[in-house]
């Protein structure tokens, strides 16, 4: 009975995990990172060593624009996701970007309007506002659905993670590519398996990198003054 039991119990599916960690960065010269100790934004993927990943086709995402800044800043999808840009403010936006990653430009839209975008190939795409310089954000497109992005105190969930090896690989806006090479790893996922070790995220040798407008040019400033809504003029 005790042999026919153990085979039985061999038998049984493998329940997917939670694979959980935490990251620091250091050597960091933003002031969230220094005196905040804001260590949010850094996205942690997951790729099957089988090559069986897939993708979460048909999925959607949204990020806002309000108060002139784009919400999340780090925004991790799956390729073939649509993410949507409402416009919050009372003033137009303008969507873009024209660097590595998937190009893409929204035009000009109205406050309490949308754009939608659907992202089809994996790599970082950097995304800044046509009208308004300072806005910027990324959106991380992987060809694995099993990804997070960390919170405010560094830490991390990816859920639901069939048992199994995995390449574990991280991006941070503000890490250099030596960096996050060094920090790729492979890992074995297994039911209640623990927490990952700590991740040490080092941002020394980042360099911020000016952009221009969609044009190619230098912004002139923000034109609030004369793409305000009419609705909202007062």
């Amino acid at each position: 009975m005790i042999w026919l039991w153990l085979i039985f119990f061999s038998a049984l599916p493998l329940w997917p995990a939670n694979v959980s960690g935490r990251v620091e960065l250091q050597d960091s010269r933003d002031p969230a990172v220094r005196k905040r100790l804001d260590y949010s934004g850094v996205v942690i993927s997951l790729t099957p060593l089988n090559g069986a990943a897939g993708t979460r086709t048909g999925e959607r995402a949204t990020m806002l624009q309000k108060d002139k800044t784009f919400s999340p800043h780090v925004l991790p999808i799956s390729a073939g996701t649509s993410v949507e840009f409402p416009n919050a403010d009372p003033i137009f936006h303008n969507a873009f970007s024209s660097y590595n990653g998937q190009i893409f430009d929204v035009g000009l839209y109205p406050p309490g309007s949308a754009r939608v975008v659907r992202f089809t190939r994996e790599g970082v795409v950097r995304v800044f506002c046509n009208i308004h310089s300072s806005m910027s954000a990324l959106i991380v497109v992987l060809g694995t659905p099993y990804f997070a992005a960390t919170r405010r105190d560094g830490s991390f969930e990816v859920l639901n993670v069939p048992p199994g090896g995995y390449q574990l690989a991280v991006f941070h806006e503000r890490a250099t590519e030596a960096t996050l090479k060094g920090l790729e790893r492979r890992i074995t996922v297994e039911p209640g398996a623990p927490a990952l070790p700590a991740l040490n995220i080092s941002e020394a040798g980042f360099l911020p990198i000016p952009h221009k407008n969609k044009y190619g040019r230098n912004y002139p400033g923000d034109q609030d003054e004369n793409l305000v809504y009419p609705a909202v003029r007062k």
